[in-house]
């Protein structure tokens, strides 16, 4: 079984269980209850109805974020207490080697392809640190990632067309190797902390014995269902805590400030520009949300600029995927290369979109 942080085998002792990861052993994580029990509680008030308004708007919002976030958290859940089986040195065999611009475009493509919605991609980008991928690699998988899977791609294509689909895609992935290989030169020159979980592979190292130690660990019988159902809720668990409390947060925005301080100031314009980057990094939206919101910047507001900033920037600036960044790598340096790197990328990619029109 693997411990917590993705490393050895053996169970950890129950002294090194209670500080693992930075968990609280036995403490009450009010932050993931709380959040929990709000979001439960908003769930509840949309079927019942009644209260004042602000309490129906936090209770339909609550709805509406969980009812399109629930598959992507489950999956992500399986994801994590999968890879909890597989070994360290598989991950770096798939990914490749951290620091090089292979593993930067594997990462890179990795998150483009992997079909979740962006709470599972979070959940499964902080397992991959813990298998020791490079904090380049990281940034690149959840860079590329949050809106980028084939449905979405599909509900992108018929909403705003082809041609934007597939700019859009491509830039995503230019941002995600850009800011990937720049965080690992960080990495490399002391600027920026390494992934203490990276492993250097042996050069005689065989892919297919990993792979059966991997499923030897997830094959059916053994008791491998429970632990990785186990596996993957504990280690999701520091995930979770900030996945409610963004959707608390989004349901608290809807109630008390009016769509109208938004849609009015959406234009192809700097100032819409910049409205756009802080609207997306307030507002917790699940990448099937953010989707239709981006087509409608697109279309009705005629700024194609800030349609991609608002699907690309919540990847950048989210504070739910800052704040389990922070979590996993323990330093805040490493946190905010995330949205130092990339915010400045998109936002320039956005501004001569912006200039060019429809």
């Amino acid at each position: 079984m693997s411990d917590c942080c993705g490393g050895s085998k053996k169970p950890p002792a129950k002294s090194e269980e209670s500080s693992c990861c930075g968990g609280g052993g036995r403490k009450v994580d009010w932050l993931l209850w709380g959040s929990m029990a709000l979001v439960v509680a908003g769930i509840a008030g949309h079927f019942i109805g009644g209260g004042p308004t602000w309490w129906h708007v936090f209770a339909h919002g609550s709805w509406e974020l969980m009812s399109k976030a629930w598959w992507g958290i489950l999956i992500g859940i399986a994801a994590v207490g999968v890879l909890g089986q597989v070994p360290k040195e598989v991950v770096a065999k798939l990914l490749g080697q951290g620091g090089s611009m292979r593993g930067i475009i594997r990462a890179t493509l990795a998150g483009t392809l992997l079909d979740l919605c962006n709470h599972g991609i979070l959940m499964v980008g902080m397992q991959l640190y813990r298998k020791g991928a490079s904090l380049g690699q990281t940034i690149a998988f959840l860079v590329s990632s949050p809106w980028n899977s084939l449905s979405l791609t599909l509900i992108l294509i018929a909403l705003i067309g082809l041609k934007w689909t597939l700019a859009f895609i491509a830039l995503s992935m230019v941002i995600g190797v850009i800011s990937g290989r720049v965080a690992d030169a960080m990495v490399k020159r002391g600027m920026l902390p390494a992934n203490p979980n990276e492993i250097e592979l042996a050069d005689d190292y065989r892919l297919r014995d990993g792979l059966k130690e991997a499923w030897a660990g997830i094959r059916p019988g053994d008791g491998n269902l429970g632990r990785v159902v186990k596996d993957g809720l504990r280690e999701s668990k520091m995930i979770l805590r900030w996945i409610f409390f963004g959707i608390v947060m989004a349901g608290a925005i809807r109630a008390f400030v009016p769509d109208e301080m938004f849609s009015q100031y959406f234009g192809p314009s700097l100032l819409g520009l910049f409205l756009t980057l802080a609207a997306t990094t307030v507002i917790e939206v699940c990448s099937e949300g953010s989707s239709p919101i981006a087509a409608d910047l697109l279309n009705r507001a005629g700024a194609p600029g800030n349609a991609f900033t608002f699907l690309m920037a919540g990847a950048a600036t989210d504070y739910t995927e800052i704040l389990a960044l922070r979590e996993t790598t323990r330093s805040w340096k490493a946190t905010l290369a995330l949205p130092l790197l990339t915010t400045p990328q998109v936002l320039v990619i956005a501004w001569f979109l912006n200039q060019g029109g429809g």
